[in-house]
């Protein structure tokens, strides 16, 4: 199963942006779709982006639809959320995770491997 590794989470005011990295190691990469979620305290995990396998297509939860961009490198075995106009209720930990399915999805359940996660701190 794939090792997945977050970084890039940090503190930053409203408005700012943040580049959080998910580096896999363990399996092909290629074949997974990836997504990020996030859990602030006390609330469900969520996800809020999702990325095919070989990055056509991608998805976003309304929350965070044109401030947040997901990417990847297969060749790096890397995927990026980029975060923009952050607000305080971004606040929360990302987790970055890997799918079978190979195809982008907002559904928690088709996620089968999860990172330990980072902590994402936006202040007002």
């Amino acid at each position: 199963q794939p090792q997945l590794v977050e970084s890039g989470g940090g503190s930053v005011q409203a408005g700012g942006s943040l580049r959080l990295s998910c580096a896999a190691s363990g399996r092909a990469f290629s074949p997974y779709a990836m997504g990020w979620l996030r859990q602030a305290r006390g609330t469900e995990r969520d996800v809020v982006a999702g990325i095919s396998g070989n990055g056509t297509y991608t998805r976003y939860a309304d929350s965070v639809k044109g401030r947040f961009t997901i990417s990847r490198d297969n060749a790096k075995n890397t995927v990026y959320l980029q975060m923009n106009s952050l607000k305080p209720e971004d606040t929360a930990v990302y987790y970055c995770a890997a799918s079978w399915r190979g195809l982008p999805s907002l559904s928690l359940a088709t996620y089968n491997y999860w990172g330990q996660g980072t902590q994402v701190t936006v202040s007002s």
